[in-house]
C-alpha cells in the first residue's frame, strides 16, 4: 500500500491530513519531550512540518479542491467503492483471525457480490441487501492479541502511523487481491482513497487550526483511534490527566467525524 514515494504523496494518512502548524505556538528548540509513545518526537515534528506546510498545502489539497469541484459525485461514489471492495479479502481473513465468523463471512459475501453484480465494486450492492461493511487491519489484529504499537511516527510524505500499524499494512497489502495489482493501479486505489479522506476532512480544519499544538492533539486522537478499533469502540476511561490549557479540543468529537 505504501510502495512508491509517488503513491504516498498522495496518501497522507486521515487523521492529519488537514493541519497546519500555527506559528509561535510551538518552541521546537524549549520542547520537552516526554510522551513515551512518541521518542522521536524531535524528527517527527520536523516531518510534521514538512508533510503538512509543504506537502498539503502546496499539492494535496488542491488537489482534492479540484477533485471534489470537477468529479461528479456519482462517479467519485462509484470509484471509492471500487477501491474498497479491494479490501474485502483482507477485511475476510482479519475478522477471522480475530474469532469474527459473522464479519468474516459478511466481507466475503460483499466482496463476491459487488464484484460481480456490482461490476468489480462501482456498485455497493451488497450495502443495498444490508450487508454493511466490516472493515478490519492485520494491526487491529495484533492489537487484539495484546501487541504493543510500539514507537509514533511522521513518516515523510505519508503522516502518522506506529510499527504495530506499519507491520499490519504490509502484511495487509500481501493480501489477495492487492499484492496482484500493477503499480498503475495501486496508484489509481490508493490517490482515490487518500483524496477521499482529505475531502472528508476539510470541515475538520477549523479544529485543527484553533488547537494550541496541532502536531500533539492529532498524535493523541491518532492513538485513540487506534485503540477504539482494536477494542470495537469500547474504550476504557483514561487515567491520564488532561491539562485543559494543554488544548481546548474534544477528540471525540474530532473522532465522530471521521
Amino acid at each position: 500500500m505504501k510502495q512508491h514515494v509517488f503513491v504516498a504523496m498522495l496518501s497522507v494518512a486521515l487523521l492529519a491530513g488537514c493541519a497546519s502548524r500555527q506559528d509561535g505556538q510551538v518552541d521546537d528548540q524549549a520542547q520537552e519531550y516526554a510522551d513515551e509513545r512518541d521518542p522521536l518526537e524531535g524528527f517527527n515534528r520536523v516531518m510534521w512540518d514538512f508533510n503538512y506546510d509543504i506537502l498539503d498545502e502546496y499539492i494535496l489539497r488542491p488537489v482534492t479542491v479540484v477533485y471534489v469541484d470537477y468529479v461528479p459525485s456519482p462517479a467519485r461514489t462509484g470509484l471509492y467503492n471500487a477501491a474498497l471492495n479491494l479490501e474485502e479479502p483482507s477485511n475476510t481473513v482479519n475478522n477471522l483471525l480475530q474469532g469474527k465468523l459473522a464479519g468474516s463471512l459478511t466481507s466475503l459475501g460483499r466482496f463476491v457480490l459487488n464484484s460481480t453484480v456490482g461490476l468489480l465494486g462501482l456498485i455497493d450492492v451488497a450495502k443495498e441487501i444490508g450487508l454493511e461493511r466490516e472493515e478490519e487491519e492485520f494491526g487491529e489484529v495484533l492489537g487484539k492479541y495484546g501487541v504493543g504499537t510500539g514507537a509514533y511516527l511522521m513518516l515523510p510524505a505519508m503522516g502518522p502511523t506506529d510499527f504495530r500499524s506499519a507491520v499490519g499494512d504490509f502484511v495487509d497489502s500481501s493480501y489477495f487481491p492487492l499484492q496482484d495489482l500493477n503499480f498503475y493501479v495501486t496508484a489509481v486505489r490508493t490517490g482515490i482513497k487518500a483524496l477521499e479522506a482529505r475531502a472528508q476532512l476539510m470541515d475538520q480544519e477549523g479544529q485543527l487550526d484553533q488547537s494550541l499544538d496541532p502536531y500533539a492533539f492529532v498524535k493523541n486522537a491518532y492513538f485513540q483511534n487506534l485503540q477504539f478499533k482494536v477494542t470495537d469502540g469500547a474504550v476504557p476511561p483514561s487515567d491520564e490527566k488532561v491539562d485543559p490549557e494543554e488544548d481546548n479540543l474534544n477528540f471525540e468529537d474530532f473522532l465522530d467525524d471521521l
